[in-house]
Parts: structure tokens; sequence; C-alpha cells
């Protein structure tokens, strides 16, 4: 299975390392699907704002809730959530090398979101990335039966990975 899975240490890390492989994988060439999460502080300082884009090209989504400064919930917007996962499904069908998936959250763990998805991707050959925090660590190994592998929160290393893993698509091509 071609499964991985990243998870940085600090608040947004993950986000950034995404965003900037999946740069790099696209200025290699490869057709990158999914989407890559964008966060902007906000000047009232409250929680920032969640933005994802959804790849190669697609639209940026605001896939949070301002819920006021009080809030301790879930600030996701499930909504704009399925938008995006819908957006990426339209995106896939012309064709990926690489499905990349900025997080294994609640609604994943809970079979909602990206969580088909996912395995759809991985049953036609597709290699998929996960950004995971550690919350949604025991959901997302109960998920994959333990067949994911982790990669360092690395850029190099994870390109490594997916070049690694890509190359059968290429091959196959």
């Amino acid at each position: 299975m071609k499964l991985a899975y990243t998870m940085a240490p600090g608040r947004g890390d993950t986000d950034l390392i995404l965003s900037k492989l999946a740069k790099m994988l696209a200025a290699r060439g490869l057709r990158c699907c999914g989407t890559v999460q964008i966060n902007s502080e906000r000047p009232d300082a409250g929680p920032c704002d969640m933005d994802v884009q959804v790849l190669p090209d697609g639209p940026i989504l605001r896939i949070s809730q301002d819920l006021g400064n009080a809030s301790r919930g879930c600030r996701l917007d499930p909504a704009a959530l399925e938008t995006s996962v819908g957006l990426v499904s339209a995106s896939m069908v012309q064709g990926a090398d690489l499905l990349i998936v900025n997080k294994f959250g609640k609604h994943e763990a809970e079979g909602r979101g990206f969580r088909t998805m996912i395995a759809e991707a991985l049953s036609n050959g597709i290699p998929v990335l996960v950004g995971l925090n550690i919350l949604n660590l025991s959901a997302f190994e109960k998920f994959s039966e333990g067949m994911a592998v982790s990669v360092a929160p690395d850029c190099g290393k994870l390109e490594d990975w997916v070049l690694d893993n890509v190359a059968t698509t290429f091959e196959a091509s």
C-alpha cells in the first residue's frame, strides 16, 4: 500500500511543509491532487482562519467558521470540507500521480471527509500522503490497518517517499 503520513510538532507546521512539498512536486511535473491548508492569523488575536487550496490549481476555500473568541468547539465548516472533497474528486478524474490530504482529522476518523477518497486513490494505485496530528493517530492507524508508513516532516524526505512511490506509476504510463 502506498500510504504515508507526516506529523510536524509545531502548530501549523505540517500545513507549511505539505504546501511547500506540493509546489516542489508540481515543479517536477507531477500531477498532485488533494488539498493543502493555509492558515491566516487574525488581527483580533482569535484563532487563525483555515483555508484549503484544492490542488493542483483549484480554488482556495475557507474551511473554518468564526464561532467567536470564547468558543472552544471545533471550528471546521463541514459543508466547506465536503465541497473541497467534491472538487478534489473531480480533479482526480483527470489523472493524478499523488493524492495529498492536508489532514486526516476528526471527520475522516468518523468516516467522512477525505476518507473514501483516500481508499479510492489507493485502490487505483495512486500514492497518498496525509498530514496527521497526534489526536487522530490512533484512528488513522485503525483506518490504515497499520500499513501506512511514517515519513519525517522534512520536504526532502517526503519528496523521496513520493518519488519512490510514483515511479511505478510513471513506468506504467
